[in-house]
């Protein structure tokens, strides 16, 4: 893989970790209850599973899908029900009072989340044809790594952002609102994929 090639798919990698998606507004919601020492395994997840996901989607499962395309759309379906089952928990929850009382996603919850989020397989379904010049195992470790190094700080905006949103959470109104806006945000961000 070239230089030039390396820098334009960082720059995706870049844009398409940093842009609102399931993931973001799932560590922003995260930071904004429990902050970010509690958010860490969550955020390792997310950058560890997706990275893991890129690499199988380039090893084949891009050939299974092209195979059997229902699979594809019912996985793209499933996907879609349980961001909604998400939003529907996000909007739902109330004011936490403690941080006791938050249960932030762990490092395998987060990994496997990759798998249903239809902005994931989108970005790894690009990233694998656009940036893929039939390089091999190593090129799919190239594009791999260069998501697992742009992710980690992608995922740190977003809790750090929720966290900061902590001094504006103070009372139950205020605690409503940014939850059923994060859950707005949620399902908003599968739109695209519909």
């Amino acid at each position: 893989m070239l230089l030039d090639q390396v820098i334009a798919l960082t720059l995706f990698a870049f844009v398409s970790t940093f842009t609102p998606g399931p993931n973001n507004v799932m560590l922003m919601t995260s930071g904004a209850n429990v902050g970010y020492l509690r958010t860490l395994p969550h955020i390792a997840g997310v950058v560890f599973g997706f990275a893991f996901m890129v690499l199988l989607v380039g090893l084949g499962l891009t050939q299974v899908f092209i195979t059997y395309p229902s699979l594809h759309q019912g996985l793209k379906w499933l996907s879609l029900l349980y961001l909604g089952y998400l939003a529907v928990k996000i909007a739902l929850s109330g004011q936490v009072s403690s941080q006791e009382a938050y249960k932030p996603l762990t490092f395998l919850n987060a990994a496997g989340f990759q798998w249903v989020n239809p902005k994931g397989w989108s970005m790894a379904l690009t990233a694998v044809t656009l940036y893929s010049n039939g390089g091999g195992v190593w090129e799919l470790l190239v594009i791999s790594s260069a998501f697992m190094l742009v992710n980690f700080p992608s995922c740190s905006f977003w809790v750090l952002a929720g966290k900061e949103m902590q001094r504006w959470l103070t009372s139950t109104t205020r605690v409503r609102v940014f939850n059923i806006t994060m859950a707005l945000l949620l399902v908003a961000s599968t739109l695209p994929m519909l």
